[in-house]
């Protein structure tokens, strides 16, 4: 049923239950005796199923602004996940850029001779330089 047909249907019951003290009992048998017989050929209720034919997400608004917010939904979802890919790059790089730099420092001291020969035959050297690395 569509929405004019409910509209009508909800009038005449109106129109009827205002009326239903002035009719004659004759009538009122007869539309009781219509109502029994429509209830028999009543189709047994089945579950209601509904296809979607889109893509349906909870809060999602249809209609006039379902593309733009398509398009919201998918940078909702993009922008955080190039943030999260651009700050593990930066992180990578900070922690390449600070090995470098700690590696160059070892070498430094290695080429200026600032240690000894000894030290590098010293196990605790090689602790030092571990936790350097590190």
């Amino acid at each position: 049923m569509n929405t004019k047909q409910i509209n009508f249907a909800y009038r005449v019951r109106h129109a009827l239950n205002e009326q239903l003290d002035n009719m004659p009992a004759a009538t009122t048998d007869r539309l009781a005796a219509a109502r029994a017989r429509a209830l028999a050929r009543k189709k047994p209720d089945a579950p209601r199923r509904a296809f979607a034919t889109e893509h349906a997400f909870a809060g999602r608004a249809g209609g006039h602004f379902g593309d733009r917010l398509s398009w919201l939904a998918r940078m909702g979802v993009a922008i955080p996940m190039v943030v999260v890919a651009a700050g593990i790059f930066a992180l990578y790089q900070s922690e390449s850029q600070r090995r470098i730099s700690d590696f160059a420092e070892i070498d430094a001291m290695v080429l200026v001779d600032e240690l000894p020969l000894n030290a590098y035959l010293d196990n605790g050297f090689n602790a030092y330089l571990a936790k350097k690395a590190e």
